[in-house]
């Protein structure tokens, strides 16, 4: 399937993860860094938290005290948690959350500075833009549940994602150009999640949006009162969760692939993904399910 050669692609391995009970938090160590140095990950807790139950993983941004910034340590357990049996049957969603007040404040500074150099940087940004890819090419839906401020790279991290739910108390924002440095990847998300001239004024003022004008211009897909934001986000995932796997995977799949494409590419594209969509087991059994007036029972 497209979505596993794309995982293949951007290098998914296994890993060693133990045996974990219901909610119980996915543990494995930090994937491999360079060697120790000033701005080099240190060894220690891992700054994010993953639990599933139910076919849904929840992944939580857990490093408030640092506004959940995405050092490269965030963003190599992100990468890792995403990635863990990702071609897993029993994995039909992910969450992706965050700790306190903020949801992310983009890239560590302190990572940034000339101390560590342009090939540490470039590592940086290489691997943020392998996590941002790997939401899109990843086989299940991937939601961001947000509440509170996320800038620059934070903000292109829910702008990657495929469903957005956010709290009203929610602001989004690129500020990199009044510290002197452009949002140039988080412009990548941003510019095709919303119009062109709402991307181009966040970018060159640096001032940030609310959550009602995020919703407004596509960045989010729903936005509720912060008490009722992840009972909201968890009725999308339960019943992105009810779905059939095989079937949201070809289909989100065949979204991205013909969005690139020119209008008579893109449906011959979907034409064909339908008729293979129609080749899979629970394509017929959806089918059968409605004509015969009851429930499918889908194969995962």
């Amino acid at each position: 399937m497209a979505a596993a050669a794309g995982l293949r692609a951007l290098g998914a391995k296994g890993s060693g993860w133990l045996q974990r009970g219901p909610w119980a938090p996915l543990t494995t160590g930090f994937c491999s860094r360079g060697p120790a140095g000033i701005g080099r990950p240190e060894p220690g807790p891992r700054p994010t938290i993953a639990r599933q139950r139910d076919g849904i993983r929840n992944i939580i941004l857990s490093d408030p005290k640092r506004r959940n910034a995405l050092s490269l340590a965030m963003l190599k357990s992100l990468q890792s948690d995403i990635l863990h049996e990702a071609e897993s049957q029993d994995l039909k969603v992910i969450i992706i959350s965050a700790e306190g007040p903020v949801f992310s404040s983009g890239h560590d500074l302190k990572e940034l500075t000339d101390e560590q150099g342009p090939d540490y940087h470039a590592e940086v940004f290489q691997t943020c833009s392998e996590v941002m890819m790997l939401i899109q090419n990843h086989p299940v839906p991937i939601i961001a549940m947000v509440n509170g401020l996320a800038t620059a790279a934070g903000c292109q991290l829910v702008a990657s994602c495929d469903i957005a739910v956010a709290s009203d108390k929610s602001s989004f924002a690129t500020p990199g150009v009044n510290i002197g440095l452009f949002c140039s990847t988080p412009a990548v998300a941003l510019g095709r999640a919303v119009p062109r001239k709402v991307a181009l004024e966040m970018l060159f003022t640096g001032e940030p949006i609310s959550a009602q004008e995020a919703l407004l211009h596509g960045l989010l897909s729903r936005v509720v009162p912060e008490e009722q934001l992840e009972e909201e986000t968890m009725r999308i995932a339960r019943k992105v969760a009810s779905q059939s796997r095989p079937v949201l995977s070809l289909g989100k799949a065949t979204f991205y692939r013909q969005l690139a494409q020119d209008l008579r590419t893109a449906y011959h594209l979907t034409s064909q993904t339908m008729v293979d969509n129609l080749g899979l087991p629970d394509g017929q059994e959806g089918i059968k399910a409605f004509l015969q007036k009851r429930k499918p029972i889908w194969s995962h």
